[in-house]
């Protein structure tokens, strides 16, 4: 595996406390074509932030080695290399990252203006947070913003979140979520035997430990399109958030049945969405 490059850590010189440090880890294999958007939404944010990205390729063969190759940013550090799959890029990556405030965004999503001032901001003023959770837009490959629908079905669910409703369904974005390093540390690594649904594994753990802060504020945008891993909606994905939420469900057969008819309703959903071509 190649080694690390071109990664210097930011080192405040002022005498004030030094501004948080916001580690983004972007796992990567062959997206080529949406990696450079993905990289200029997140080094072009500004704030009172220390920002740190560690980019984990899987061994790309479609140009990708040359973008990161070219990049000239002391932010950022890449490996390249073979792996077993995005949650194991991801668990390498955060097992690496030195931050204060820890994410991933993965390489076809990008952040909103100003979303980790927003993120920076809110932990700072909010010392006790340990974690954090935004709002999210569905765009297409052009940036278009689609099933805007959906992003304000989640958004309500969102505004109304208690540990109790996240069980009986998943309505949070990954890419607008962001945690405290020593709760990601606490709670543990992604579990690499899920497939589909290793974030909301995580944030149930998160949420044993901890009630998030929830901004009304889109901070990130998770793009839809047909070769996704995520575009390709099946049963399988929800069967398994089904099968994640069950063991903390254990209780509590009014919750283990809501979540389950979710599933049916999100299913059929999708299904009547791809018969009508949205």
């Amino acid at each position: 595996m190649a080694g690390w490059y071109n990664y210097v850590m930011q080192q405040s010189e002022s005498t004030m406390p030094s501004p948080l440090t916001i580690s983004i880890v972007v796992p990567s294999y062959n997206q080529a074509d949406y990696l450079p958007r993905t990289l200029e939404s997140i080094l072009s944010q500004r704030g009172d932030f220390a920002l740190e990205v560690l980019i984990i390729d899987g061994g790309s063969t479609d140009g990708t080695l040359e973008i990161l190759k070219n990049l000239d940013d002391e932010r950022v550090a890449w490996i390249s290399g073979e792996d077993n799959g995005q949650s194991d890029a991801i668990n390498k990556g955060l097992a690496k990252a030195s931050g204060d405030i820890v994410t991933w965004l993965n390489s076809d999503d990008i952040y909103c203006d100003d979303a980790l001032k927003k993120v920076s901001g809110t932990f700072s003023q909010n010392p006790q947070a340990r974690w954090l959770i935004g709002q999210c837009v569905i765009i297409d490959e052009q940036d278009h913003p689609i099933r805007q629908s959906i992003a304000r079905y989640k958004n309500r669910q969102l505004a109304r979140y208690s540990r109790r409703r996240l069980l009986r369904e998943n309505f949070i974005s990954q890419m607008s979520v962001f945690w405290r390093n020593d709760l990601g540390k606490q709670v543990g690594l992604l579990n690499e035997d899920l497939y589909y649904t290793m974030d909301y594994d995580l944030w149930l753990r998160m949420s044993k430990v901890s009630d998030p802060v929830v901004l009304t504020e889109n901070l990130g945008c998770f793009r839809w399109y047909a070769n996704s891993k995520s575009g390709k909606i099946n049963r399988k994905q929800f069967d398994e958030q089904y099968q994640v939420a069950s063991p903390h469900l254990v209780g509590d057969p009014i919750s283990r049945l809501i979540h389950r008819v979710n599933v049916e309703k999100v299913v059929w959903a999708y299904r009547l969405m791809r018969l009508l071509g949205r």
